[in-house]
């Protein structure tokens, strides 16, 4: 098996036991990501909109670096503290991504690290 693992200052450095991505062929797994600011590792909480904004940039930087794109995903998972935000997240995505949309579950959890009302990791499938 040919794994590599995708690292990059332009998205937030992990704070556990895993890697921000990794690549097996031309199938890149990408962690979840919540709404840190790279450069400070501080927590976006001005609003849903603005953590929701900050994670879809952090994905966008950790697929770049694995030589892809957001349009590139084809899976998403969406963890939010309350389903009240399912509107909200479906408002940024569509400023993020293009249809055809990546297949897509959302679930509200009872917890999501540093207190984020909201962690997305993707599958994502580049060129070779």
């Amino acid at each position: 098996m040919n794994k590599s693992i995708i690292n990059t200052n332009s998205a937030p450095a992990a704070i556990g036991t895993y890697s921000q991505a990794v690549k097996v062929g031309s199938t890149v797994y990408l962690s979840g990501q919540i709404p840190l600011i790279p450069e400070t590792m501080e927590l976006v909480t001005e609003s849903f909109v603005a953590q929701a904004e900050q994670v879809f940039r952090n994905l966008s930087a950790v697929a770049e670096a694995a030589g892809g794109s957001l349009a590139d995903c084809v899976k998403l998972t969406i963890l939010l503290s309350d389903m009240e935000y399912f509107p909200e997240v479906n408002e940024v995505m569509a400023r993020f991504f293009d249809e055809p949309y990546p297949a897509r579950a959302a679930f509200a959890v009872k917890q999501i690290p540093k207190g984020a009302d909201i962690e997305v990791d993707a599958v994502m499938v580049t060129q070779e």
